[in-house]
């Protein structure tokens, strides 16, 4: 699958299940669920007792709303980066979130994941 030529509506599409994937996941506190679409390198780095000091010390990453609004897309060498606003459901305000996709194995896949 060739993602670097696809249009921005079309990024989002494809990233809009993979982000409310990991927002819902990382609600629940669900290694399995979040890490489902990770791609090899990405697994290597998500060590299950890291993730969880990090989910239970950030009410940030736990408490995200499952609505969020893509509004960017940065293409840089094989992988998309693409910005989205995300809103939490206990601190006021927006957040950026960025999700890096790129293909592994025929399968669009996620090399990277913050939120800001």
């Amino acid at each position: 699958m060739d993602i670097l030529s696809k249009k921005d509506d079309e990024i989002y599409e494809l990233a809009k299940p993979i982000w409310f994937n990991l927002v819902k996941s990382s609600n629940l506190k669900d290694y399995g669920g979040f890490t489902r679409d990770f791609s090899t390198q990405m697994l290597f780095g998500a060590n299950e007792v890291e993730l969880g000091k990090q989910w239970a010390n950030n009410k940030l990453i736990t408490n995200l709303h499952e609505t969020f609004e893509p509004f960017g897309c940065l293409r840089r060498g094989e992988h998309i980066t693409i910005l989205i606003k995300q809103t939490n459901k206990e601190i006021p305000g927006e957040f950026l979130g960025r999700l890096v996709l790129g293909v592994e194995d025929e399968m669009v896949k996620v090399f990277g994941a913050t939120i800001y």
